[in-house]
């Protein structure tokens, strides 16, 4: 048995930018459904970045970085295809995302945060001053924090939450019509709980963490008959991570999987 020599130690940290060589068709076919968005309705796509166990988080929340610099690369390339971002107030909390584009060339989304209550504060990097339109949804009417440039009251739910469908239509009332829905996990599960979701990306790292907090948390089923199969393209990243494009709006519950590898 001959030792490896030279081998660099594995690490998820996020490489320089543009570690994804697109090729036009292989663009088209991963943004196609962005591009080809009705015009008269809103367009909901959620992306989730997880492990192969589908855990988001360690139990002490740490997430840095799960997925690699290919998903990040992704990432920053659906910001920049779509109109509008939205992240609830957990991940703005836990996370204090820019939600602009740093990574590709492209034009920073409006940032739309989610927060029924008022939990963010004002001192947050989602409100930076970069020329992107700032939009807070809230159930509770108060001013809008510094440098933020609208705000959205919407009626709550009987469980205290926002409905999703409402939320989509009022972007779109809004002239924002292609929606990235990144996080958090709460958030996402509650737009395909709704049926508010058309399209899920799912970035699998090849990581196993065993234990955290888990993606996506959907209401319970009793029989996987009832478990939604949406159709599916596979791209393996050259950095390990495997994007999954779900369909959510061609789902079905046969019980049969349409899965397309792409190379």
């Amino acid at each position: 048995m001959v030792a490896a020599q030279n081998v660099p130690p594995f690490t998820r940290d996020p490489a320089p930018a543009g570690e994804i060589a697109y090729g036009e068709d292989t663009y088209a076919a991963i943004f196609g459904s962005l591009r080809q968005a009705p015009a008269d309705r809103p367009f909901v796509i959620g992306q989730l970045g997880q492990s192969l166990d589908g855990r988001i988080a360690t139990r002490t929340g740490d997430s840095r970085y799960i997925n690699g610099a290919c998903a990040l690369d992704h990432l920053h390339r659906l910001r920049a295809a779509v109109d509008a971002v939205l992240v609830g107030a957990g991940t703005i909390a836990a996370d204090d995302p820019q939600l602009n584009v740093r990574r590709t060339p492209g034009k920073n989304p409006a940032r739309v945060a989610l927060d029924p209550s008022g939990r963010t504060g004002a001192q947050v990097r989602w409100l930076a001053n970069d020329g992107a339109r700032r939009i807070l949804i809230t159930a509770e009417p108060q001013a809008a924090p510094p440098n933020c440039d609208e705000v959205i009251v919407a009626p709550r739910r009987a469980d205290g939450a926002i409905c999703p469908i409402s939320i989509a239509q009022a972007l779109f009332d809004a002239g924002l019509r292609r929606i990235l829905v990144e996080g958090g996990a709460r958030t996402i599960s509650s737009f395909i709980n709704a049926g508010a979701m058309d399209r899920l990306h799912v970035l699998v790292a090849p990581v196993i963490i065993g234990s955290g907090k888990q993606g996506l948390d959907l209401a319970p089923i009793d029989e996987l008959r009832h478990a939604l199969r949406p159709p599916a393209r596979i791209w393996p990243f050259p950095d390990g991570d495997v994007l999954f494009d779900c369909d959510l709006r061609a789902n079905t519950n046969s019980g049969e999987y349409e899965l397309e590898v792409t190379p």
